[in-house]
């Protein structure tokens, strides 16, 4: 079943359509999914270095499954990440007595 579209005027610089059009990228489309993914409970967004984008597009983008098994590593990392936060608290709990 097709979802109803609403038509919206969207303004965005030359740049940027310019990029898109030489990517051939449906801006239209791109935008949808973009709404999607800001609506997604699912989704998230991460901002990254060019180095992380490059080593991703490297690894992840070329892969069959897109970005579909990297969740289990992204729960590592971020179970990494909150370990490291404790510890650094803990050292700050030691310093201020």
């Amino acid at each position: 079943m097709a979802k109803d579209l609403k038509s919206i005027c969207l303004v965005i610089r030359h740049d940027q359509y310019d990029r898109l059009q030489d990517m051939d990228i449906n801006v239209s489309g791109f935008i949808r999914d973009i709404i999607d993914d800001r609506l997604s409970e699912h989704t998230i967004t991460v901002n990254v270095t060019p180095e992380t984008r490059m080593l991703y597009n490297q690894i992840v983008s070329t892969s069959p499954q897109g970005d579909s098994n990297i969740e289990p590593y992204l729960r590592d990392a971020l179970k990494r990440l909150l370990q490291d936060r404790i510890e650094e608290m803990k050292s700050l709990q030691k310093s201020l007595k």
